[in-house]
C-alpha cells in the first residue's frame, strides 16, 4: 500500500507531517497518481484555509482514492470522511484500519510528547515542537479547541532532539509551538524559554535558532532574561510577537491577556537592544464591531512599532467560538481593511530593506529560491536573501537590492 501525505497549516503541523512520513516510510510516495491512500494533515485556524481543505476533500474522493483526514480540522468541523486528531502515532492504526475496510474515526483528548518519534525532515531545517497547546482563550480561536491546553515537553528531550540534528549537521533549529513564550508554564521545575534557550545554545556546533511566536503577554512576563539570551550570536533576532489590533476594547473582546501598551512595551526593548530586530506581527482585520476608529487605532499603531513583516488575517467566524456570535462586519469592509494593512506593511518593509543594500553580511542557505539556480539565506535576524550558494552553508555576501519582502545578493 502507498500513501500520499499533503500538509496545511503551522510549523507544528509541519513538524506532526514529519513524524507521519517516519511512521509510515517506506511506504510513503511523493506521486499522487500511486497512492492507494491520501492523508491530509490539516488545519482550521482560518474559514478560508477550511474551504480550501474540504474542497481538496472532493477532488481526492472523486479520484476514489481512500482519504484519512488527520490534525486540526477533525477536532473543529465534522467532516464526513475518516478522521485521526492531532496523536499522531493514531495515524498508524488508522491506515491499517482503512486497509482493512474499515471507517476510521480516532480522536483522542491526551497529550503525548512527540519528540520520542521518529523524524524525517530536510537535512538542514530541524522543526524542533517544545510544547503543544496553550493557555489562552481568545474569542475567535478555534485552534484552541484541536491542541487543548498547554502541554510543555521536557527540557531535557528537547535538548537531546536538538542535539540529534546538529550531529546530523541540522543548520537551523526551528523551535516551535502555539505559543513559545508560554513555555514551562505548566511545569513545577520553573524552567521558562529563556533557560531552555540556554540550554540549546550551549550545544555544540555552528548553527541557528530560529524563535516561534510567543504572545505579548508571556514575552512580558520573561522578557529581562529573554532579551539577555537573544544575545547570543546562535539565535536569530527575530521577534515574531502578534498584536492582533491596535484597539485595546478590541483586545478585549479578543479576550487577548494584554493592552496595547504591553505590546509596544515588549516591541520597544527588544527594537533598544537589537536595532536591527526583524519584528513580525499579526493582525485581524474586520474584528465583529470594529469601528472605522478602532481600526484607525491599528494604522497607528503599526506606524509607531515599524514592523518588518504583519500577517495580516481577515476576520473568518469559526466555529463553537465566542466571536462567531457576535455582530458581523460586512466582508468588503473587511477586505478594504486588509488591504489597507498590507499596503502600509510593504511600504515600511521596503524602507526598512534599502538600508541594507551595499552591506555585507554571513547568511545561513537553507532552502531552495522559486527561481531556478537560486536559494535562499538568512541573515543574523532571519531576512530572506535571495542568492546563489550551497544548501546548509555559511557564506558572506553583499547586499545588492532590495524589495519589500526581500533582499537580493545576485
Amino acid at each position: 500500500m502507498s500513501i500520499y501525505l499533503e500538509t496545511y497549516g503551522c510549523t507544528m503541523n509541519k513538524a506532526d507531517s514529519e513524524i507521519i512520513k517516519a511512521l509510515l516510510y517506506p511506504q510513503i510516495t511523493e506521486s499522487l497518481d500511486e497512492a492507494d491512500v491520501v492523508i491530509i494533515n490539516s488545519c482550521g485556524v482560518k474559514g478560508p484555509t477550511e474551504h480550501k481543505i474540504r474542497k481538496r476533500i472532493e477532488e481526492i474522493k472523486a479520484r476514489n482514492k481512500c482519504l484519512i483526514v488527520a490534525g486540526c480540522l477533525p477536532k473543529i468541523s465534522n467532516l464526513d470522511v475518516n478522521v485521526v486528531g492531532t496523536n499522531v502515532y493514531d495515524i498508524v492504526e488508522a491506515v491499517q484500519r482503512v486497509k482493512e475496510g474499515h471507517t476510521v474515526r480516532i480522536i483522542r483528548e491526551e497529550k503525548q510528547n512527540k519528540l520520542c518519534y521518529p523524524r524525517t525532515g530536510d537535512g538542514i531545517n530541524a522543526l524542533i515542537p517544545i510544547s503543544e497547546g496553550c493557555v489562552g482563550s481568545c474569542s475567535y480561536c478555534a485552534a484552541r479547541f484541536a491542541r487543548g491546553h498547554l502541554y510543555s515537553y521536557p527540557a531535557e528531550s528537547i535538548v537531546k532532539t536538538a542535539a540529534q540534528f546538529i550531529s546530523q549537521e541540522y543548520k537551523e533549529l526551528q523551535i516551535t509551538s502555539q505559543d513559545t513564550g508560554c513555555y514551562g508554564a505548566d511545569l513545577n521545575t520553573g524552567e521558562r524559554l529563556p533557560l531552555l534557550l540556554e540550554n540549546l545554545v550551549s550545544l555544540e556546533g555552528k548553527f541557528r535558532i530560529r524563535v516561534g511566536m510567543m504572545n505579548p503577554n508571556h514575552a512580558l512576563d520573561i522578557l529581562e532574561d529573554l532579551l539577555s539570551v537573544y544575545h547570543h550570536e546562535k539565535i536569530y533576532t527575530f521577534l515574531h510577537i502578534p498584536v492582533q489590533s491596535g484597539n485595546d476594547h478590541i483586545l478585549q473582546l479578543m479576550n487577548r491577556k494584554y493592552t496595547v501598551d504591553e505590546f509596544v512595551t515588549v516591541c520597544m526593548a527588544f527594537r533598544k537592544e537589537f536595532p536591527d530586530l526583524y519584528l513580525c506581527t499579526d493582525v485581524i482585520a474586520g474584528f465583529p464591531t470594529e469601528t472605522e476608529e478602532q481600526f484607525h487605532d491599528t494604522l497607528v499603531l503599526v506606524k509607531k512599532i515599524n514592523p518588518d513583516k504583519i500577517n495580516v488575517t481577515r476576520f473568518s467566524p469559526r466555529p463553537g467560538t465566542q466571536a462567531s456570535r457576535m455582530p458581523q462586519i460586512p466582508d468588503w469592509i473587511k477586505k478594504e481593511r486588509s488591504r489597507l494593512l498590507y499596503k502600509l506593511r510593504m511600504d515600511i518593509s521596503h524602507s526598512i530593506n534599502r538600508k541594507y543594500v551595499g552591506k555585507s553580511y554571513e547568511v545561513l542557505v537553507n532552502q531552495k529560491g522559486t527561481v531556478p539556480s537560486t536559494m535562499i539565506a538568512r541573515l543574523f535576524n532571519y531576512k530572506p536573501v535571495v542568492c546563489t550558494g550551497r544548501m546548509g552553508s555559511f557564506s558572506r555576501v553583499t547586499i545588492t537590492g532590495a524589495a519589500p519582502t526581500y533582499l537580493k545578493a545576485l
